[in-house]
C-alpha cells in the first residue's frame, strides 16, 4: 500500500517500499537492507509538523501543504530598532565628550599639558588592553591598521593634545567653537569617505545648526580670537578624520575594539611621553586634577569613543555627527556647574534652535546607500 500526500518538492523519501514527494529540507535517506522494514511489518509513521505563526513563507496553512520538521525562522525586527539604538549610543558618546573640556581644565590644575595628554593616553590604553585580553579579541587584519592609525592620530593623540594646549589660553566656552564646527566637518568627510549621500534637507539643517552654535559660542567669548585658535582648528580637522575612519571601521569590527586597538597602537609612545614630560613639568596633585585625568582617560577616550563608534556604525557617520551639535551647549552647562563660568540668557534659545536642527538631520534620508565594503569585509558587526 502506498502512502499518498499532496505535498510537492524536489526530494523523495521511501515509505513502505514506495516513494513519496517531500521538501528537501526534510529529505530522509532511502531504506537499505539493514534499515528496511521486514515484510508485513508496519512502517514507522512520518512525523508531520503543522506550521504555525512564524514559519517560513510557503509552508503555512494558506499554502495547503505540510512540511516535515519545519522549524520557524527568527521574526523580522523593525528597521527602526537599530536606528533608535544607534542614536542612543551616539548620544551617550556626545554626553561623555561634553565633559572633556571641563575635565581637561581640572586636569591642568595638577599636570602640565604634555604630561596630561601622555598620562591620559597611557591610562586609557591600559584599560583597553585589559578589555582586549579578557575578551581574547583577535588582532585586526593588516588592511585595518592604516585606518586604526588615523583613529589613533586623530582622537587619541591629535585632538587631546591640541585642545589641551588651546585651553591654556582659551576658556571652555571659546573652545566649544571647535565642537560647533566638528559635526559639519565630520559629515563632509564621512560623506566623501563612506559614500553616504545625505539629502539637501540634511545639509541645510546641518549648516543651520553649525551657524547657531558658532554664533552662540562666539558671542559668549566676546568675539575675540586667542592664540589658541590655531590649535583649535587643527584639532577640528584631525578629530573629524578620526571620527570618520573610526565610524567606517566600526562596520567591520566591534566599536570598542576600534578604539581599543587604536589606543594600544599609541601605548609605547604614550609611556615614553609620560616618562619624558613628568620630570619636566610641575605636578601638583589635587582632587580636581585626579578626577579630571580619570574622566578624560576612562570616560571621554575609552567609553565615549566606544559608544560613539558603535552608534556611528548603526546610523551612519553624517547622521551621528549632527548629534554633536548639542555638545557645545552641554559643555557650557558643565562649565557653569563645574567651573563656575557664566553663561548668558541666550543659552536656552540656542539650545532649542540646535535641538530643532538635530531633529531635522535625524529625520532626513540618504540619497545613496553607503559605499560597499571591500572584499572580505562584512558589516555591521555586533559588539
Amino acid at each position: 500500500m502506498r502512502a499518498q500526500d499532496s505535498a510537492t518538492g524536489p526530494g523523495t523519501i521511501a515509505v513502505g517500499g514506495g516513494t513519496e514527494t517531500a521538501p528537501t529540507t526534510a529529505t530522509a535517506p532511502a531504506p537499505t537492507a539493514d534499515t528496511a522494514p521486514a515484510a508485513g511489518a508496519t512502517p514507522t509513521p512520518i512525523a508531520w509538523t503543522t506550521p504555525t505563526a512564524g514559519t517560513a513563507p510557503g509552508t503555512g496553512p494558506a499554502s495547503g501543504r505540510a512540511t516535515p520538521g519545519t522549524a520557524p525562522y527568527a521574526p523580522q525586527h523593525s528597521p527602526k530598532a537599530p536606528v533608535r539604538r544607534g542614536t542612543l549610543l551616539a548620544s551617550l558618546g556626545v554626553v561623555a565628550f561634553s565633559l572633556t573640556f571641563p575635565s581637561t581644565a581640572w586636569g591642568l590644575e595638577s599636570f602640565g599639558p604634555w604630561s596630561l595628554v601622555a598620562l591620559r593616553s597611557t591610562l586609557a590604553a591600559l584599560i583597553a588592553g585589559c578589555f582586549l585580553l579578557a575578551a581574547r579579541a583577535p588582532v585586526p587584519e593588516r588592511r585595518h591598521w592604516a585606518g586604526l592609525a588615523v583613529v589613533a592620530g586623530g582622537v587619541v593623540v591629535g585632538f587631546p593634545l591640541l585642545t589641551t594646549l588651546a585651553l591654556q589660553t582659551s576658556t571652555t566656552s571659546h573652545a566649544a567653537v571647535v565642537v560647533g564646527l566638528l559635526p559639519l566637518t565630520t559629515a563632509v568627510l564621512g560623506s566623501l569617505r563612506t559614500g553616504e549621500r545625505p539629502s539637501r534637507t540634511f545639509w541645510v539643517a546641518a549648516l543651520a545648526g553649525a551657524a547657531v552654535v558658532i554664533g552662540f559660542t562666539v558671542q559668549q567669548s566676546g568675539g575675540a580670537l586667542t592664540s589658541g585658535d590655531l590649535y583649535l582648528f587643527g584639532a577640528l580637522l584631525v578629530c573629524a578624520a578620526g571620527y570618520t575612519e573610526g565610524g567606517r571601521l566600526a562596520r567591520v569590527m566591534p566599536g570598542w575594539q576600534v578604539i581599543g586597538w587604536a589606543l594600544m597602537l599609541c601605548l609605547p609612545f604614550a609611556v615614553a611621553g609620560s616618562a619624558v614630560a613628568l620630570p619636566l613639568e610641575p605636578v601638583r596633585l589635587s582632587a580636581h586634577g585626579v578626577l579630571g585625568l580619570v574622566w578624560v582617560a576612562a570616560g571621554s577616550t575609552f567609553f565615549g569613543l566606544y559608544v560613539w563608534y558603535k552608534g556611528m556604525a548603526g546610523i551612519g557617520v553624517p547622521r551621528a555627527s549632527q548629534l554633536q551639535l548639542a555638545q557645545p551647549l552641554l559643555t557650557l552647562a558643565w562649565s557653569v556647574l563645574l567651573l563656575g563660568e557664566e553663561v548668558s540668557a541666550a543659552a536656552p534659545l540656542a539650545a532649542v534652535a540646535v535641538l530643532v536642527c538635530i531633529a531635522a538631520t535625524q529625520r532626513t534620508g540618504r540619497r545613496r546607500a553607503p559605499r560597499p565594503l571591500p572584499a572580505g569585509e562584512t558589516g555591521p558587526v555586533r559588539s
